[in-house]
């Protein structure tokens, strides 16, 4: 059987208008594949909502996988907007406009929003758009030019879609409609080469021949199109001070401000709809009431246009030269053979007139069954059993494999004994075998019964109750290695306070390069106390480090000794904290650890039940706790990953192999909403395993938690999940054998202290997504192992975060976008005494949405019930506490509103910020305040930090930052606090190390050990990244940063390579430098503390503990023929070496010290 024929209908016309009623579930689906059977050209569905293009393209995928299926995104922004849709949307419309033309029996879906827009001409895609092969004759600075006019934005690197950047003979550009970002290398004026890269390391990948590159928007940005645009600017806006009018101030000077796609046609002389580019081919098929659909934007659009007439910052075109009107979109529509089809069935009144019908399909009546109560299943079994007697057959579909499995678990075996219960492949497979029970994979939302065919489809929302949550399947690799993401916190702007090793604190000022003697250097610049201004050589700058401590602190004088008391000072302290650092460790090495036995296949099987392939971050994470769990000694591991990035399943792979060695499990969170959520995600997990999950919160009744209590102290419950609670002394475990903790910074320090002593008896996981740090830092010395999660699911965007004062207008505006798109939004009000106003006033504000409230001193039950109603969308704005701020995961809200965020902590602004952004789609934050000048300057400063750091995984960001702001007293108790704003939270850390190393060697720490292996080198020679190489004063000092932090030959040469993949090959100075770089290493390991040299000689200092065979120097200066060496002093070596073309200085250094390293105690 064919999908083709599960349901029976046809196309009418303007004259013999058909329509077809009761499309529930996958049937709406499986109609508009038989109208595909019935046409050899394509069909076009018109959605009356964008929710439903999301669902009927995947159902669609799901029923008939060899469709071509292409969708036309809607902006996702309001009409007359001051925002503009993401670059991915654009992409995605471009792609779709110059494909058209050729695409051939396809199925096009759009809502009725997109289909309203006016749009670009018909040849504007085609005329903008050129092709690019290798081999070509292109001038770059033409190429360049052309990608200009063509809208593409020049960057310092490219990260989007419409971004290019040139570096010398090296061209990157991500090109609309493409999925990956393109390298050009150029010889002279040929294309010598085209590469794909990978964004996040911006490495090169794959060779291919040619590219086709797209303009950038749906507009022109050269000459002509500037021009027509000022032109028709000032005939739609007669009269006004164009002074004044920002959008036209910018574009004529070729910017693109926010909003511009809301004055395209002033771009063109006509523009034209989407009908323009399809040809009178086309079939349509219209899902729901598009009439009502079209009225209703009318509408809005009218209104809107309204609001902003007037507006010199955006002034509103009529409504109909953007978009079309419900008249015009009708006479349109009569041109093609269409149907209308709805979900609901059409009353009587309706099925009456000519060419209207109900398909002859019935709802999955109610067979909901607890999976916790296999007892319950009854009313599904006499369904299921009555269904087939009658001669029916049933397809149970489930979102993902793992489902699948968990559903073949619970599965009532009467039903299996009497019918079997086999896997379909897919739905096709289903429709063709003879099979009366089979289990299969789709995305349905709801089922249905097919009642011509007998054919019965069963979904987990009538099986559940519930909606199951749909997965994607996301593959990105991994982007930041440890070291990185922790170096890259030092980014430096100007202005900001900086800590030099030797010299103390001070303001950094910028690169200078400077010339001395004919040489050219790059220094970085700091400025100590009475302006007095220090350049460190660019090979020195592991010596400086971002300071962060206390919010102003002095700066350092130079020349005097207060520095360097306070740095001795601070060291006496440290040794302290590192001797209780390495008790703890000690404590913990000593204790026999559980190690726990995985059984392979068990594990196998239970992570096939998580919905997404696992990014390499997350799969590192997994495999590095499962190591750490075979031990024999406690493990104590932190997971580091930003909101949202998957850090949970970690803990569910760890739980697993715990309780399935027989093993207890605690699972300790910071709210009852979270204990919660958790306790519904491992119970779906674990369903079909024999490993019983409880959940011990104050969603319980007393008397259920008594029993908890019991069942856990007996054994009889293997994981139980709760608040602190689960510390109190009421709790006896049989046989605990790891806690995970999640968002330890939420526990207070009686918790902690708790925390801590468990540490040297179990095995501990935290997870956290704004490590706090002390936690980040114990982490880095090796006191505790870490993972970093640091790679975003795909498709994942960043959320755009508004700082503004309350105002009504952007409130409803901000609410009205995300409804718009049918999704759903939190409006964060942290006042419960007023949070009923709050309700009645946004009722008033927006009465187009639908209002739940939820907080904390809500009834356990009324709250549960209130969060699982959001969840499955009963409503679309939640009013809420900070009861929020952990856990909820609803990936259909992608708006989030906090009233008052001047008052909220920066760890939790970017919690809360956190529970929107969960999906594909474009998700806001906005942090409403009062005036600025009723805001502290830390709240200020806080806010600031939020909104600087929208990029995904910025929780390790904002922990710097959060030290910056809150100062150190959390770090390592209060009376630390002292010491870590006077040294700077970097070299306190050093220090930390250094102190902790030399306390496991049994030496006494030593403050000269922090620059002991430090070497000075200066030949007189240019080393440095030219400004012409590389133009980003940022980018520049990032690498100088990355040089002075390499150790092995291969961290070295790994930097070069990705230097000249990047930017081309190294000029002299930029050769010079890594040259010089190696040699500092390497002499410094040596104890060589100073070099200089010229092209006739030069002199090299040791120190006083350095590792050279002393016979070695000496039989070197007793050897020599010409006085090339000789001591001067106790440790200085003086060299008199001439300089030849062939033998350069750099190349003698090198010989020199490689000879000495080859003759020093590190080579024996």
């Amino acid at each position: 059987m064919q999908v083709s024929s599960l349901i029976q209908c046809s196309f009418g016309s303007s004259r013999n208008k058909k329509t077809l009623g009761n499309l529930q579930g996958p049937a709406l689906a499986a109609g508009i594949c038989a109208l595909k059977d019935k046409i050899n050209t394509s069909l076009l569905v018109i959605c009356d909502n964008p929710f439903s293009v999301t669902k009927i393209q995947q159902d669609l995928h799901a029923l008939a996988p060899k469709l071509q299926i292409h969708v036309f995104p809607d902006y996702e922004t309001l009409p007359y907007d001051a925002l503009s849709p993401h670059q991915d949307i654009i992409s995605a419309r471009l792609e779709l406009l110059s494909e058209l033309p050729s695409i051939k029996n396809s199925v096009i879906i759009l809502s009725l929003n997109a289909l309203m827009g006016r749009l670009c001409p018909t040849d504007y895609v085609a005329k903008y758009s050129f092709v690019l092969k290798k081999g070509e004759i292109k001038d770059i600075n033409a190429l360049r030019q052309s990608l200009v006019n063509n809208g593409y934005l020049q960057v310092a690197q490219v990260l989007e879609h419409g971004e290019f950047a040139v570096r010398g003979s090296i061209l990157d550009i991500f090109p609309m409609g493409s999925d990956e970002p393109f390298r050009i290398d150029f010889f002279d004026d040929e294309v010598d080469s085209i590469r794909t890269f990978d964004v996040e390391t911006q490495r090169s990948l794959n060779e291919i021949k040619e590219i086709k590159l797209l303009p950038a928007h749906e507009f022109p940005l050269d000459k002509e199109g500037i021009s027509a645009f000022r032109s028709n600017y000032r005939n739609a806006f007669p009269s006004v001070n164009l002074n004044a009018h920002t959008i036209y101030q910018a574009i004529s000077k070729g910017a693109i401000p926010a909003g511009i796609e809301y004055y395209l046609p002033l771009f063109f002389g006509k523009s034209s709809t989407f009908f323009d580019y399809i040809n009178k081919d086309y079939s349509l098929v219209l899902v729901g009431d598009i009439q009502k659909a079209a009225e209703d934007f009318d509408v809005e659009t009218h209104k809107r246009a309204s609001l902003n007439a007037g507006n010199s910052d955006h002034p509103s075109l009529p409504a109909y030269t953007l978009f079309l009107s419900p008249n015009e979109l009708f006479s349109n529509i009569q041109n093609y053979p269409y149907i209308s089809l709805y979900e609901h069935k059409l009353n009587a009144e309706e099925v009456a007139k000519r060419g209207v019908n109900n398909a002859d399909l019935s709802p999955i009546p109610t067979i909901a069954f607890s999976h916790q109560d296999k007892n319950s299943s009854d009313k599904f079994v006499a369904f299921t059993s009555n269904f087939i007697d009658n001669g029916g057959r049933v397809v149970i579909t489930a979102v993902s494999e793992g489902r699948r499995h968990s559903l073949r678990e619970i599965f009532p075996q009467t039903l299996v004994n009497n019918y079997g219960l086999k896997a379909a492949s897919s739905i096709s497979d289903f429709l063709n075998a003879d099979d009366k029970l089979m289990l299969s994979l789709a995305p349905f939302d709801s089922g249905v019964i097919f009642n011509e065919t007998k054919l019965a489809f069963i979904t987990e929302t009538e099986l559940y109750g519930a909606q199951a949550v749909k997965q994607r399947v996301r593959n990105k690799k991994s982007s930041l290695s440890q070291e990185a993401a922790i170096k890259n916190l030092a980014q430096l702007t100007e202005g900001q306070i900086v800590v030099h090793i030797d010299h103390g604190i001070g303001r950094y000022r910028g690169l200078k390069t400077l010339t001395m003697g004919d040489i050219k250097g790059e220094f970085l610049t700091i400025e100590y106390q009475g302006g007095d201004i220090l350049n460190i050589p660019i090979t020195a700058l592991n010596k400086v480090a971002r300071y962060s401590g206390s919010e102003n602190p002095q700066l350092s004088r130079l020349g005097n000794d207060t520095w360097s008391k306070k740095k001795q000072k601070a060291a006496q302290k440290v040794r302290d904290v590192a001797a209780e650092l390495l008790d703890l460790y000690a404590r913990r090495e000593s204790r026999p650890g559980h190690a726990f036995t995985i059984d392979e296949r068990a594990l196998e099987q239970f992570a096939s039940g998580f919905g997404y392939e696992e990014t390499p971050d997350q799969l590192a994470a997994i495999n590095a706790t499962l190591n750490d769990m075979q031990q024999g000694k406690p493990m104590d591991r932190l997971v580091c990953g930003d909101v949202g990035f998957g850090k949970t399943e970690v803990a569910l792979r760890a739980a697993f192999v715990a309780a399935n060695s027989g093993m207890q499990v605690a699972l300790l969170v910071p709210t009852t909403i979270l204990a919660e959520q958790h306790y519904q995600n491992f119970k779906e997990r674990f369903a079909g395993t024999a490993i019983v999950v409880e959940e011990l919160s104050r969603f319980k009744s007393i008397k259920e938690q008594n029993e908890i209590l019991k069942k856990v102290a007996s054994g009889g419950i293997d994981i139980v999940i709760g608040t602190h609670k689960l510390l109190s002394k009421t709790v006896k475990f049989k046989n605990l054998g790891l806690v995970i903790v999640d968002e330890e910074h939420r526990f207070g320090v009686k918790q902690k202290e708790k925390l801590k002593e468990l540490r040297a008896e179990v095995d501990l996981l935290t997870l956290t997504a704004t490590p706090i740090p002390r936690t980040l830092n114990m982490a880095m010395e090796g006191m505790r192992e870490l993972s970093i999660i640091a790679t975003p699911p795909e498709h994942r965007l960043a959320v755009k975060t508004f700082v503004s004062e309350n105002s009504d207008q952007l409130c409803r505006e901000a609410i009205m976008r995300e409804l718009r798109r049918g999704g759903q939004v939190y409006y964060l009000h942290n006042d419960v005494a007023t949070i009923n106003q709050k309700a009645e006033s946004l009722q008033k504000l927006v009465p187009e949405a639908k209002i739940g409230i939820g907080h904390g001193q809500m009834a356990e039950r009324e709250l549960q019930k209130v969060m699982r109603d959001f969840y499955h969308q009963r409503f679309n704005l939640l009013l809420c506490s900070t009861i929020i701020e952990n856990g909820l995961d609803v990936s259909s809200a992608n708006t989030i509103i906090i009233d008052r965020a001047d008052l909220l902590g920066l760890a939790q602004l970017h919690q809360i910020r956190g529970r929107v952004g969960r999906s594909h789609h474009q998700a806001y934050a906005y942090l409403f305040t009062p005036p600025k000048n009723l805001i502290t300057k830390d709240a200020k400063r806080r806010l600031d930090a939020i909104a600087s750091m929208e990029e995904l995984g910025a929780g390790f960001v904002l922990a710097t930052h959060d030290l910056e702001i809150r100062g150190a007293g959390e770090l390592l108790g209060e009376e630390q606090s002292g010491q870590i704003e006077s040294v700077g939270f970097s070299l306190y850390m050093e220090m930390l190390e250094a102190a902790v190393k030399a306390l496991k060697s049994g030496r006494e720490p030593s403050l000269a050990e922090l620059t002991l292996n430090e070497c000075d080198i200066n030949l007189h020679i240019p080393a440095l990244l030219p400004d012409d190489y590389i133009g980003d004063i940022n980018t520049r000092l990032s690498f100088y940063k990355r040089l002075s932090s390499c150790i092995t030959p291969d961290e070295f040469e790994d930097l070069k390579v990705e230097l000249i993949d990047r930017y081309g090959f190294l000029p002299e100075s930029a050769e010079n430098l890594f040259a010089i770089s190696k040699l500092k290493k390497t002499a410094g390991d040596i104890g060589i503390i100073k070099i200089l040299g010229d092209g006739s000689g030069g002199v090299i200092e040791f120190n006083k503990d350095h590792k050279v065979n002393t016979d070695y120097l000496i039989s070197l200066i007793t050897t020599c023929k010409h006085n090339e060496y000789r001591m001067s002093g106790p440790s200085t070596l003086r060299y008199n070496l001439q300089e030849t073309d062939k033998m350069p200085r750099l190349k003698l250094m090198q010989m020199l010290i490689n000879a000495l390293y080859a003759h020093s105690s590190l080579k024996s």
